[in-house]
């Protein structure tokens, strides 16, 4: 019999836009993450982050500030051909791998495209030192989106049972393309409105409140937060406490036997959410307790309706370890690598247990929302893989299932129904962003409609890999998947005008529509939610303005403008002083809260500029 990896892996530290969480003094055993060095405060010279368990290429010296003229010539503009395949990609099915690239930018020779067509050769990058002028990026970036689409990028295959027997690899060359030749049908009837979110008569934002980060002894996490319609409501130490939206003074605080481990992206209509909690407070010179304590919250009333803990999986008799936790329907799931249980979320009442030595398969965590979907490893462990499978909630049956491509050892949920998962398929991502590739599945059948490379040289979402539902900067709508580019040059050319795009792929096919949000120079789009057929995005803002929300329309991707914050030096700071990878972002009925998912023990400072926040909200409300 073989054993799972090592257990409940802690949350990563994370920093400020340009600055890092303070690390650990007492290191968790169980951490897999170097430490980062200490927190000098937004706009100084920055660490590379730690987070997602990979370095990061280059130190970030914060969001919007002017940027230094790199040592190499300046990269191409956004739409100029990344790196060709050097032959036509194999499906994953079967456990195919990729073939080895040469270094992004190097020319390949001309490649044969699927079914025959023959690839146009790239256009050749401008000389080292020249800038284009704005005209001819817009023509170099229209001739390569032809390339590109007709080339190579997008596989799809029909993967019966998630076997990856009999798969067929599929190409778009041949396939009818968008008016502009980037894939799409061109046709946005039916798609975006129907949001709640309206612009106001005066969408000039105000400070509503901000919270200074409580004193732990150590890196603390605080992740998970919803608003109701009455309170902002955030994990503390050792509690949950619901903020007063206009104020944020406290309105109820629920005590709990440890601190939150774990919280779910989803709450129930009536607004309860389940949470994980330890079973111990945290003492001296050991700053963790086990994660083992599910329990339901009512966010109205800040009563714990139920908690409970299960035995089982690689537990035994102790009880089971989880490191994260999500809610559908009247379902509750936890996971780790102990194994994954579920709950009567009215009750707590066990509807499934961690299971020893399941055909040497675990659950690793779960997808909620709209479904419930478990992501499984497998197999014996010098010889693991990833197995997807839609569950009935109430039993968790498998109703169908994914295998997962040889190179897998992770993968993150992006949405349930549909279903879209995320997967840095033989670590080929480099970027320390957890995805390489998009998996479009239907969730009946377990068939792949389509697979989305996403090249990290280009696209921004990112996930978690060791946790199945944390993804960020990926929203799902309008049979479409919604991603912001890499930033890449304004119009001006100039240094500090850096900007970026939001666009979209069709689930159906995974071909990119012709519709993009410009953030415009200066700012970087960031998408949140959907909102009935809207996208609802962060803005971030440059080195002398504060950030914006807007709504784009999920079919033509029009901009309306939803709140602006101040641009006072001392707002922005503290509005930027949160890690864009790391903090939680809502927005609800013209309230915006940027809030903390983890903390560690706080130094002294009297510089109004280098304060530590756990949350800063933002309102347009009277």
């Amino acid at each position: 019999m073989t054993q799972p990896p090592p257990p409940n892996q802690p949350p990563d530290p994370q920093g400020g836009f340009g600055a890092p969480t303070p690390p650990p003094q007492q290191p968790d055993p169980g951490y897999a993450y170097p430490p980062q060095q200490p927190d000098q405060g937004y706009g100084y010279p920055q660490q590379p982050d730690q987070g997602y368990g990979y370095p990061q290429q280059q130190p970030d010296p914060g969001y919007g500030y002017p940027q230094q003229p790199p040592a190499t010539p300046p990269q191409q503009p956004y739409g100029y051909p990344g790196q060709p395949p050097t032959q036509p990609q194999q499906p994953y099915a079967g456990g195919h791998q990729q073939p080895a690239q040469p270094p992004y930018g190097y020319p390949t020779q001309p490649q044969q495209a699927y079914g025959g067509y023959q690839q146009p050769a790239p256009a050749p990058a401008p000389g080292a030192g020249r800038k284009l002028s704005a005209q001819m990026q817009i023509v170099i970036a229209a001739v390569v989106a032809v390339v590109l689409i007709v080339g190579a990028g997008v596989w799809y295959a029909n993967s019966g049972g998630g076997e990856g027997k009999g798969d067929e690899a599929k190409g778009t060359a041949g396939t009818s393309q968008g008016a502009n030749g980037t894939g799409g049908s061109g046709d946005t009837k039916g798609l975006g409105g129907g949001g709640k979110e309206k612009a106001p008569a005066n969408t000039k934002a105000k400070v509503a409140f901000q919270l200074p980060q409580p004193k732990v002894p150590d890196v603390t996490d605080v992740s998970g937060s919803w608003v109701t319609d009455k309170a902002f409501v955030k994990p503390g130490v050792n509690s949950v406490v619901a903020y007063d939206l206009d104020k944020g003074t406290p309105l109820w605080t629920l005590p709990l036997t440890g601190q939150v481990c774990g919280a779910s992206r989803h709450k129930s209509a009536d607004n309860k959410v389940p949470i994980l909690f330890e079973a111990k407070k945290r003492v001296a010179p050991r700053y963790y307790q086990q994660c083992t304590e599910v329990g339901m919250v009512d966010l109205n009333t800040g009563k714990l309706l139920w908690s409970t803990s299960v035995t089982g999986g690689t537990a035994g008799d102790e009880k089971a370890r989880f490191g994260e936790i999500t809610l559908s329907g009247k379902t509750v799931a936890a996971g780790g690598t102990d194994g994954g249980a579920a709950f009567d979320a009215a009750n707590g009442n066990a509807r499934w247990k961690p299971q020893a030595n399941d055909e040497n398969c675990y659950d690793l965590g779960y997808g909620g929302g709209e479904g419930l979907v478990a992501v499984r490893k497998c197999g014996a462990y010098d010889a693991q893989y990833v197995m997807v499978q839609n569950l009935d909630p109430m039993t968790g049956a498998p109703l169908s299932q994914y295998k997962m491509p040889a190179g897998v050892k992770y993968a993150s949920v992006v949405s349930t129904k549909p279903l879209v998962v995320a997967a840095d398929v033989g670590e080929t991502a480099g970027d320390g962003s957890g995805i390489s590739d998009f998996f479009s599945i239907d969730e009946k059948t377990g068939k792949l409609k389509a697979k989305i490379t996403a090249d990290a040289d280009q696209y921004a979402a990112r996930c978690r890999s060791t946790k199945v539902e944390s993804c960020s900067q990926a929203v799902v709508g309008n049979g479409r998947l919604y991603v912001p580019t890499e930033e890449h040059e304004g119009s001006t050319g100039e240094y500090g005008d850096e900007t970026n795009e939001v666009i979209a792929f069709e689930l159906a096919n995974g071909r990119m529509v012709p519709e993009k949000a410009d953030a415009g120079d200066k700012y970087t789009l960031v998408p949140l939610r959907m909102d009935g057929g809207n996208l609802i995005a962060y803005k971030v803002p440059p080195y002398d303005k504060g950030g914006q929300i807007v709504s784009l329309d999920g079919g033509t991707m029009k901009e309306t403008l939803l709140l602006e914050n101040p641009g006072d030096k001392s707002i922005r700071s503290a509005e930027t002083s949160f890690s864009l990878n790391g903090a939680e972002f809502r927005f609800e009925a013209g309230r915006f809260f940027i809030a903390e998912t983890l903390v560690s023990k706080t130094r002294e400072s009297t510089s109004t500029y280098d304060k530590e926040y756990l949350v800063v909200s933002f309102s347009t409300a009277g």
